[in-house]
């Protein structure tokens, strides 16, 4: 009996010592590659260091109407202006939009032609997507995206280092809210999003799902209550660009 109760100690501590690697390799692998705020393979700026009361106020996964549109309008009524980053393949669904959004004085980044994520496991699909994002903007708008945000935030040196070279700036940013995919209740997404928020803080929402859209309400719900809040403390709103000071 006690070889028996021996063995499945044994068996036991390695089965939790598996767990336990696993675990951190997880972690350290989302820290590397997916965390908003790693900069170990180079510049990922999710704010500005700066003291002055600005927020740049960021959108990933649009245009996808009505919403895209909805926030437009409201921001238009309080004279903010945000950045956009875009799919290209939703640019080609709504064009009419991100011109608009031009129009307003928004910033427009790319993000991506498809946003699949099984193209972030090959650099050479990854590479081919991220251009063709960058036309499908250019052909509409007349230039190129100065910025870009990498779906899921997934990067590696190579894409960086290949960015930087075109004379393109990677964002990160912070989440608003991580349970947004799931549109929880808009006063409960605002009052995270505005807790997290500091001088210079780069935020993140999302007008769209992915390339296929989907409803996005509370999001502007949402949306319409941070941007009020933070006025009333004395916020100003800006985009990414002239937050970091880089060509838009």
């Amino acid at each position: 009996m006690a070889s028996y109760a021996s063995t499945d100690r044994a068996r036991s501590t390695a089965l939790c010592t598996v767990i336990t690697t696993s675990a951190a390799a997880v972690g350290l692998g989302y820290w590397l590659f997916m965390s908003p705020r790693s900069q170990r393979f180079g510049s990922f700026p999710y704010m500005a260091s700066t003291t002055e009361k600005v927020v740049a106020l960021s959108f990933d996964d649009g245009p996808n109407e009505p919403f895209t549109s909805q926030i437009a309008a409201f921001l238009r009524s309080r004279s903010v202006q945000a950045t956009f980053f875009q799919v290209g393949r939703c640019v080609e669904r709504h064009p009419e939009v991100t011109l608009r959004l031009v129009s307003d004085g928004h910033a427009i980044g790319s993000h991506s032609y498809s946003h699949k994520f099984w193209h972030c496991l090959s650099w050479s699909r990854q590479r081919e997507d991220i251009e063709k994002g960058q036309q499908a903007v250019a052909s509409l708008i007349g230039r190129r995206p100065r910025l870009f945000r990498p779906p899921w935030l997934f990067r590696h040196p190579w894409m960086l280092q290949s960015l930087r070279t075109q004379g393109t700036q990677p964002v990160s940013g912070v989440f608003g809210d991580l349970l947004e995919v799931f549109q929880p209740r808009p006063e409960a997404m605002a009052a995270r999003a505005v807790a997290k928020v500091r001088p210079g803080t780069i935020l993140i929402f999302h007008d769209g799902f992915d390339a296929r859209g989907g409803p996005r309400g509370r999001t502007v719900a949402a949306v319409k209550l941070v941007v009020d809040h933070l006025l009333e403390q004395g916020y100003h709103f800006t985009t990414i660009d002239r937050l970091l000071g880089v060509p838009g």
